[in-house]
């Protein structure tokens, strides 16, 4: 069940520790560990920080050898990858230009996997109750809340009632002894700001009006690129590159008038369509942005990932207090 925030912790430490590398290299001027003869490329360091995830899970149990070893294994991963460059040329060519665009597009690859895993199905009875006794490892380890005892109780309500363990682990669970609930953090408490501050904001007339602009002027500048490449072009046509720039850009402009037309009627499905957009935008426009700027274009990607952010708090916001839109 926490596949997903998993998921995301290892692409995010994968791309961090890219940035990283690519940022040292470049403020020390590409030193190379080894001599004449030898050079160890980091890559191998990436392998080596794989096989130490492989080890950790294989070998130890908890939730925390899991999380580490998400990490680690990110970090391995980034490590190895930021090098495809000098393996898929035949001069080994780090600074090879596509392979910024190549990274980018395993990363989505990723991203898209498993989320197609998780989303496949909903999930069997067996597969709750496995959720469940995993969970129990808390009560070994004397670490079980409150919260934590909702949420074991909630997949035992969800698994086969006629299985003999689903109601011997709900007996079980309630002879546990419970620590105390931790206080929210500071993550959820700015969470509920935000809820607070979201309704507030939407009773407002002028809200209409401001995602209108704001979307409005995403779609033109997301066109601004392409134009500027067709009035500079000397030949006045475009490499398949910026065609394919132009097309995912229209195909995204499709998606936010879609919103746009929307808004008045249901916020909810408005959100959606803006979504899909900006997902289209990060999922496609931007590998070609990577092909042909390199990390120039962390910018734009930036800006399309505090956007989809954005918008997926403001869709878990208009799911709640309207649920007959689901």
């Amino acid at each position: 069940m926490e596949a997903g925030s998993h998921i995301e912790a290892f692409l995010v430490s994968s791309v961090a520790t890219i940035l990283i590398i690519r940022g040292y290299l470049h403020l020390t001027g590409y030193p190379q560990l080894g001599d004449d003869d030898l050079h160890i490329a980091h890559m191998l360091w990436g392998g080596l920080l794989m096989l130490a995830s492989m080890l950790i899970l294989l070998t130890f149990l908890g939730k925390t050898a899991k999380s580490l070893a998400v990490i680690i294994g990110g970090v391995g991963f980034g490590t190895f990858i930021d090098e495809v460059g000098k393996f898929v040329t035949q001069d080994h060519n780090y600074f090879f230009e596509p392979s910024v665009a190549i990274i980018y597009a395993i990363f989505i690859l990723i991203f898209l996997t498993s989320r197609a895993i998780r989303t496949r199905r909903q999930y069997s009875q067996a597969e709750y109750l496995m959720n469940a006794i995993r969970d129990l490892e808390e009560i070994a380890l004397h670490d079980l809340d409150q919260i934590e005892k909702n949420q074991i109780l909630e997949y035992l309500n969800r698994s086969n009632p006629n299985n003999p363990l689903v109601s011997e682990l709900k007996e079980a669970l309630e002879h546990a002894n419970l620590v105390p609930t931790p206080s929210p953090g500071l993550l959820v408490r700015l969470k509920s700001s935000l809820q607070s501050c979201y309704a507030r904001i939407i009773s407002f007339r002028l809200f209409y009006l401001i995602v209108l602009c704001f979307f409005l002027f995403q779609m033109i500048a997301s066109f601004s690129y392409v134009i500027v490449l067709v009035v500079s072009d000397e030949h006045q046509t475009l490499a398949w590159v910026e065609w394919a720039q132009f097309l995912s850009s229209f195909a995204s402009a499709i998606f936010v008038l879609a919103g746009m037309v929307s808004l008045r009627k249901s916020r909810l499905t408005a959100f959606r369509m803006f979504e899909r957009a900006i997902l289209i935008s990060i999922f496609f426009t931007q590998v070609f942005v990577f092909y042909e700027e390199q990390f120039s274009g962390l910018v734009g990607l930036a800006i399309d990932l505090l956007i989809l952010i954005a918008l997926g708090f403001m869709i878990e916001m208009e799911r709640h207090t309207s649920p007959k839109a689901e």
